[in-house]
């Protein structure tokens, strides 16, 4: 799904190539970090990598135990049509306007990411999300294990003002309006 790939001598990917790796989930806060990965990517001539991280439903442990699981080929399709829908949402047909390449990987978001940007010249970017208290205690921040484990530098981008101001209009009037590129994309079929 996307540019080229490859892996150095010492078996990492990309070995001494510059990249910009993105965390990409569809929500307005990774099209954000997506916008910012490729604005990054092209100051500095890199190349851009944008990582949809996935598990099924229930994590791995429960999907192994259902009597009835859902295929995981299905699932990784599913999960490689969301990140081509965002970066459709985000770019449009003309793409990032800068080599990249786009893969899904099954495992938790956060290992997932920074196991992507391993290489010392990598940057990973990451989206901070609107978290509410509840959220906070109940799902782990990606950008806060990004920052506590990567080896290269971590850009963590703050959610538009934009989104909470539509959110803020939504409990006002009782709308509900799509807040993320999948509900967006859901609607207009």
């Amino acid at each position: 799904m996307g540019g080229a790939s490859g892996a150095g001598d010492d078996g990492r990917p990309y070995a001494g190539r510059r990249r910009v790796v993105v965390g990409v989930s569809g929500s307005p806060g990774s099209l954000a970090a997506l916008h910012r990965a490729a604005y990054e990517a092209r100051r500095s001539g890199a190349d851009l990598l944008a990582v949809l991280a996935w598990e099924p439903p229930g994590g791995t442990y429960a999907h192994r135990r259902a009597v009835c699981p859902l295929p995981l080929e299905d699932l990784r399709q599913d999960a490689g049509r969301r990140l081509l829908d965002a970066l459709g949402s985000a770019f449009g047909p003309d793409g990032p306007e800068v080599p990249f390449e786009a893969v899904v990987v099954q495992g938790a978001t956060g290992p997932a990411l920074v196991e992507s940007a391993a290489g010392e010249d990598d940057l990973l970017v990451v989206g901070t999300g609107g978290r509410g208290p509840l959220r906070r205690a109940l799902l782990p921040s990606v950008a806060r294990y990004c920052v506590a484990h990567a080896d290269c530098p971590v850009l963590a981008v703050p959610p538009s003002p934009l989104v909470s101001d539509l959110a803020a209009v939504q409990r006002r009037i009782g709308l509900h309006l799509p807040l993320d590129a999948r509900e967006l994309t859901a609607d207009s079929r």
